[in-house]
């Protein structure tokens, strides 16, 4: 029996390939028009497996969900909630600033998104069975939502220009290096996400002393 000339349609390629796109191109290259010649088949053929743009965008969205280590929240782990909390940042971060583009999707929260639903399981539960009251660990997901996203959408450094002549020390006294934070992005971007992360953290476990209940008899 001969072999199909082309592979068969499915959601993984569809979200595979619409990725793609998102990454080289941004959310606007995405059509089912598009996809449709991207892979090779007809436009209707999409929508045996998704319904509309908007269901393959939250699809890409969940798939860069998955790639975040959680293991750090594993029952099993040895960590402690503030050194789970930053590796599991780090992770996270790093998973958006390999799809940037996607990361106004993800922004939105998880929705109905598998992927994105078990991230805020995982750390919801992990806060609590570390002792944060469930308020105070559902404020903890929605400040490391804030912080990390933030820090995908766009890049500190790239903020300005490689141009010393825009800053003029008359009207600038204190931008004088600025002109060199564009060559030194990943430094520059990586040390403030880290600087922004431990302050946090070290401040959350301030306010951990505060929530935690005392111990009868303590």
């Amino acid at each position: 029996m001969a072999r199909p000339r082309k592979p068969l349609l499915s959601r993984e390629r569809i979200v595979t390939t619409a990725s793609a796109l998102v990454d080289s191109e941004g959310l606007a290259a995405v059509s089912t028009r598009r996809l449709a010649a991207e892979l090779g088949v007809s436009g209707p053929s999409l929508y045996n497996h998704f319904r509309t743009k908007d269901e393959i965008l939250e699809a890409v969205a969940d798939a860069v969900s998955a790639q975040i280590d959680l293991s750090m929240f594993d029952e099993t782990d040895g960590r402690d909630w503030r050194t789970a909390l930053h590796d599991w940042a780090g992770s996270y971060r790093a998973a958006l600033t390999d799809h940037p583009n996607i990361v106004p999707v993800l922004a939105q929260g998880p929705g109905r998104r598998p992927a994105g639903l078990r991230v805020a399981d995982a750390v919801f539960g992990a806060m609590v069975r570390a002792g944060w009251p469930p308020a105070q660990a559902t404020y903890i997901g929605a400040l490391m939502r804030y912080f990390i996203t933030g820090s995908a959408l766009g890049s500190f450094a790239r903020g300005f220009v490689d141009d010393e002549t825009a800053y003029d020390p008359a009207d600038y006294p204190h931008l004088g290096q600025a002109h060199l934070l564009a060559d030194r992005q990943q430094k520059v971007d990586d040390g403030a996400f880290e600087t922004g992360l431990r302050a946090l953290v070290d401040g959350l476990a301030v306010q951990f002393t505060a929530v935690r209940p005392v111990p009868d008899g303590g």
